[in-house]
């Protein structure tokens, strides 16, 4: 995610980094050389003249402006979506904390910590959220994870079936019937942990569902080959009436559509590494902050800072 200040003035024009030009540069490129090329034969094709009017454009380039829109409505929404799950996760490993410590009739935070389950519980909550977030990018950190989890949990987890997240909540609703078989804590008192359990489960799966159910190819392809077809086609219907101007009024065009097309394609995944996806490591180490913050520990992870405007 592209973190800096709204850029004002020339700089508004001369900004590249969070721009969607980086990505759209050598198409937009052609594009423009095409019109180039197009302006100097003046829409001749060796022996024939290329004649188009502008009316055929005029009528598809609202409709295509318009479909754009609603492709990139729906992946904003998917980006929305996404990074309101990832709110909910972090609310209910911060409630999942405050329960463990309060409801659990304990004594003060034993030593070594590692044997008390409420220090269990809080790590397995920093582990589920860097677990998610590996399972949503499809990388592996096992080092990380281990040291939430410690050597011997993290060889037992390994040789479940399950994937890591749910196999981590499993393993937490274990603690907490072992809990409450123990008389540790109120049965009442549980079904608030088991429920907040339930609503970290039900946030992996949406955040799953929206990594494994893309946009419609067809729509997408559609979108794509429209606006490409419009942009590459648009000098032939500009020469004969815009001229000299017609590179610059189809750079800018081509500019619009080509750039909405990408931007879509960014959000649509929004948990990928690209600089507009959501910056799930930063959310990661928000958690890790908030929750060691919650078991009295001093010396915190810092927050992560911005790398060339960019969070990842």
């Amino acid at each position: 995610m592209i973190v800096r200040e709204r850029p004002s003035g020339l700089r508004l024009f001369l900004l590249l980094r969070g721009s969607i030009l980086q990505r759209i540069r050598l198409m937009l490129l052609v594009n423009t050389l095409l019109a180039l090329a197009v302006t100097l034969v003046h829409g001749h094709l060796f022996t024939l003249k290329v004649t188009l009017t502008p009316v055929p454009f005029t009528l598809i380039g609202l409709p295509l402006a318009i479909f754009l829109g609603f492709r990139n409505t729906a992946a904003y929404d998917r980006y929305w979506e996404a990074r309101k799950l990832w709110g909910e996760i972090t609310l209910r490993l911060r409630t999942l904390s405050r329960q463990c410590q309060s409801l659990l009739a304990l004594p003060a935070l034993q030593s070594p910590r590692s044997d008390d389950v409420r220090v269990r519980m809080v790590h397995r909550g920093i582990a589920f959220a860097h677990a998610l977030r590996l399972q949503l990018r499809g990388q592996s950190d096992a080092p990380l994870l281990q040291h939430w989890l410690g050597t011997k949990e993290w060889a037992q987890l390994q040789r479940q079936r399950a994937a890591l997240p749910d196999a981590l909540l499993l393993v937490m609703g274990r603690d907490l019937g072992a809990e409450l078989r123990a008389g540790r804590i109120e049965p009442c008192l549980a079904a608030a942990v088991d429920a907040t359990l339930s609503a970290l489960t039900a946030a992996a799966a949406a955040c799953e569902r929206i990594k494994n159910t893309p946009v419609p190819f067809s729509y997408t392809l559609l979108l794509h080959r429209t606006a490409y077809l419009y942009c590459f086609l648009l000098p032939f219907g500009l020469v004969d009436t815009v001229g000299f101007m017609t590179p610059f009024v189809v750079a800018i065009v081509a500019y619009t559509f080509f750039g909405l097309d990408a931007v879509g394609d960014e959000l649509e995944e929004p948990f990928g590494l690209e600089s507009n996806d959501l910056p799930l490591d930063t959310l990661c180490r928000g958690i890790e902050i908030s929750l060691l913050a919650s078991l009295g520990e001093t010396e915190l992870p810092a927050p992560l800072a911005p790398v060339d405007f960019q969070l990842t």
